[in-house]
């Protein structure tokens, strides 16, 4: 897993699955009841003009997460992802 790219490494418009976590801190427990469970499919919408917070589509929800907090979130992108952005 530590080889594996991170959440906050993905542009907006990719693809991927949810592997774990590279920390146990308590923001990673509330994630967790939010539904950022390993093997959860998820779509990268946004990135906030400076890069900080990132937007995700999960389970038909969307989340917004600090940059720092994705960094220690390992995925797996979908090789078919677009990379493109994704307006409103």
């Amino acid at each position: 897993m530590d080889s594996a790219p991170s959440l906050a490494d993905l542009p907006p418009g990719s693809t991927g699955r949810l592997l774990g976590y590279r920390s146990t801190d308590s923001a990673y427990l509330r994630f967790r009841e939010l539904g950022l469970l390993p093997g959860t499919a998820f779509t990268v919408v946004r990135r906030a003009p400076l890069g900080d917070p990132i937007e995700i589509s999960i389970g038909g929800a969307l989340l917004s997460i600090r940059r720092d907090q994705a960094a220690h979130i390992a995925v797996e992108a979908d090789s078919t992802a677009s990379g493109t952005a994704v307006s409103r």
